[in-house]
């Protein structure tokens, strides 16, 4: 069904059809079952990680539920980890409309919504309503006027509102669509950023291990893609002594390769189809750098079987998707799932586990002229410039 119910949606205005979708999941949430059927994942996908069990390596990016409002209903549609936001302390509408575009030709979306959103204290008040098994993860941001030397007063305020219904918290410091957060990606800035986010998260835990289920959210860094190899691989050296748990690789890129979509000059973020390739390089560089000591999250571009398990092999441990949703309904969930699991029976594998970096260290003796991952210099150029 979801061909026609698409078609419908994709008559209305991006923004529009994606609040309407969202409503929908929030008030009816099983409703989602007349369009797919329940996944049933083998246990050859089951993994632990982020000491969270995940019955299959299928989620859902930030961006989609910025606000936790349809939580339930993405649960139903089978993913096994949901993520929600950006979410900024204080509420704000986000840039001025039109803020979103389809590139049908090409399967991507341009963004610059600009991290629109309720605000922290309503997204942990939809969490808590919350009634479906799943891992929950919150991405948190900065609001827009906040300066960028009191940043970390944001990403700490965000971190005690959901530090206990968080299953793991996700810094994002790559979105292209709130002027200068990138710029909080410097070393000199990120660092100490992610230093005091982890030090509270830690004294948070300690206040609460005299509980019955003392709780701990691991702490993740989202990065861009159009960060270069020694960049990538500086910080993910210095974040992973800081203490990070894992990384997200990666968030929408302002590169823009070849398109066809007459909106693909639009500002913003493109992700989908075009993003692939470069989302499942910096993958490679992260394990690379860190040797595959932490988990990784590949998100970018995922619209088949064989794209999630090209990130598994490069060092992914789990994969999101976004985009290819919005195109492909529910169904996709099931349809990756199973295919994923085909790929690990063709290749003789017991369990996901065992694909994960599989590709990528095979090549960590780089050749001449080569990178740590192996990367030479052409396939960098196929990639597609940076800005």
């Amino acid at each position: 069904m979801y061909p026609l119910v698409r078609s419908a949606l994709f008559r209305l205005d991006p923004e529009l059809a994606h609040r309407l979708v969202l409503h929908a999941l929030a008030a009816v949430p099983g409703a989602v079952r007349l369009l797919a059927p329940p996944v049933s994942p083998p246990a050859s996908l089951q993994q632990t990680v982020f000491g969270r069990r995940f019955p299959h390596p299928l989620g859902l990016a930030a961006g989609l539920d910025k606000d936790g409002i349809a939580v339930n209903g993405l649960f139903d549609c089978g993913f096994s980890f949901v993520e929600v936001g950006t979410v900024t302390p204080r509420p704000q509408p986000g840039n001025p409309r039109p803020r979103l575009f389809r590139l049908l030709e090409d399967q991507a979306i341009i963004n610059r919504m600009g991290f629109n959103n309720a605000g922290v204290a309503q997204v942990c008040r939809n969490l808590m309503r919350r009634r479906r098994a799943g891992v929950v993860g919150v991405n948190i941001g900065k609001n827009k006027d906040t300066p960028n030397d009191q940043a970390a007063q944001d990403y700490l305020a965000c971190l005690e509102a959901v530090f206990h219904l968080a299953d793991y918290v996700a810094i994002n410091v790559s979105s292209p669509n709130t002027p200068g957060l990138r710029d909080l990606q410097d070393e000199a800035v990120l660092i100490p950023l992610v230093r005091a986010v982890i030090a509270r998260r830690d004294e948070l835990y300690e206040a609460s291990k005299s509980r019955v289920m003392p709780h701990r959210p691991p702490v993740l860094v989202k990065l861009a893609p159009d960060l270069d190899e020694v960049s990538v691989s500086s910080l993910a050296r210095q974040l992973m002594a800081a203490g990070v748990d894992g990384f997200i690789a990666t968030n929408t890129t302002v590169a823009r390769p070849p398109l066809k979509s007459v909106h693909r000059d639009e500002p913003g973020g493109l992700s989908g189809r075009p993003l692939k390739d470069r989302s499942t390089q910096v993958i490679r560089w992260l394990y690379a750098a860190t040797g595959g000591r932490v988990p990784i999250i590949g998100c970018g571009g995922v619209f088949t079987a064989d794209d999630a398990y090209e990130k598994i092999r490069a060092g992914a441990s789990l994969v999101q998707v976004y985009t290819s949703f919005i195109y492909e309904g529910p169904q996709l969930v099931r349809q990756l799932v199973h295919g994923l699991a085909q790929r690990l029976a063709a290749d003789g594998l017991p369990s996901l586990a065992d694909a994960v970096g599989r590709d990528t260290a095979k090549s960590r003796t780089a050749a001449p002229g080569e990178g740590p991952g192996g990367t030479s210099a052409r396939e960098l150029e196929k990639l597609g410039p940076l800005r």
